[in-house]
């Protein structure tokens, strides 16, 4: 069990070293995101040309599409040192401080889940944002003082896939804010091209298109697919990447034409087979598949929504006609329930304020 445990470490190391890897080290090398990239690239042109270090910035959107790669190109085009950190790891006002009070000038400070730093905390970055400065509490009690300590001027680059849980006060200190969409599936294709020629791994041009075809418009998934493709390959293949070694491996880790994993099916399987379609509150939902609530409503729901399988309604998850077409049943007489041409079902879940 020992051994097991270490080989799959090693796995997971490998794969993120093979991340990083594959990641673009400059503005000209991302691929995708143009809006994004253009309003990006002259913020910190201007700040290159002023001596300064850049305006705060803060980057949303679903996980995989490069923010963090985004916050390591900033330290890059601003030739500053990068910081890294998340926040679950702040959790009071002082591991704060002590991060903010340790940087040089013009860093870059990555803030990543930004939306989950402990309140204390955030209000000091209030401060330390606009004035750069925080207010360091010595004693307790009445006899308590606050003692101002100036920070180094620093860019802030924050990362959330929650934009609506962070307040407005410090939504309000970022001086360029920017959303990051889902990739279009060329942009995913030179993505795959790309990150197969610095694995050295032949891939022809259907190959491509089917990697990314099904990576959720994700170039994490798109080069997690492709890691996995060329191991299958390697093992059953000629060692190139074309369309019938694509299918199969594809095949075998269970992802569908869609981009559709296990778990997305086994959420539109219980959503259709046992909940007719719907409605049906999360949390019911989510027992059904054996998941966490956050799991299914964080992980699978924003693709499915994305592709068209499922909405939310305030009465609970519904499935689209979509849906019933990609798995290969008859929806019920007169359409979907709770659809246009269906008539609406009575909700399965006595959590309705969940939906």
């Amino acid at each position: 069990m020992g051994d097991e445990h270490l080989l799959e470490g090693a796995a997971d190391a490998d794969d993120l070293a093979a991340e990083g890897a594959l990641r673009p080290r400059s503005l000209a090398e991302f691929v995708g995101q143009e809006r994004v990239r253009a309003q990006l690239g002259l913020v910190l042109e201007a700040a290159r040309n002023r001596g300064t270090p850049a305006d705060h910035v803060l980057l949303s959107g679903p996980p995989g599409l490069g923010k963090t790669t985004l916050a390591m190109i900033i330290a890059q085009e601003m030739a500053a040192p990068l910081r890294i950190t998340s926040g679950p790891a702040i959790q009071h006002a002082g591991d704060l401080a002590a991060v903010l009070s340790s940087l040089v000038p013009g860093e870059v400070l990555f803030l990543d889940e930004i939306h989950r730093m402990a309140r204390p905390a955030e209000e000091m970055l209030y401060v330390a944002m606009e004035d750069f400065r925080v207010d360091i509490v010595v004693g307790k009690g009445p006899g308590a003082t606050a003692i101002p300590l100036d920070l180094a001027p620093f860019t802030l680059v924050g990362a959330t896939t929650r934009a609506g849980l962070l307040p407005g006060p410090l939504r309000d200190r970022f001086g360029f804010t920017a959303h990051m969409d889902f990739y279009a599936d060329a942009d995913l294709v030179t993505i795959v091209h790309r990150s197969a020629r610095l694995l050295g791994v032949p891939i022809d041009a259907d190959g491509a298109t089917e990697i990314a075809g099904r990576s959720r418009g994700t170039p994490r998934v798109a080069n997690r697919l492709l890691r996995r493709v060329r191991d299958y390959a390697q093992v059953h293949g000629r060692g190139t990447v074309d369309l019938p070694t694509a299918h199969a491996a594809l095949d075998l880790y269970e992802v569908d034409d869609l981009g559709l994993d296990r778990l997305d099916r086994a959420v539109l399987e219980a959503l259709l087979r046992t909940f007719r379609g719907g409605p049906v509150g999360l949390s019911t939902l989510a027992v059904s598949v054996g998941e966490e609530a956050e799991t299914v409503e964080t992980v699978a729901e924003p693709f499915l929504v994305r592709a068209g399988l499922l909405y939310r309604t305030p009465r609970g998850r519904v499935a689209t006609e979509a849906a019933w077409r990609h798995l290969g049943l008859l929806p019920p007489a007169g359409g979907p329930p709770g659809g246009a041409g269906g008539p609406a079902q009575p909700a399965l879940d006595l959590g309705l304020d969940e939906a």
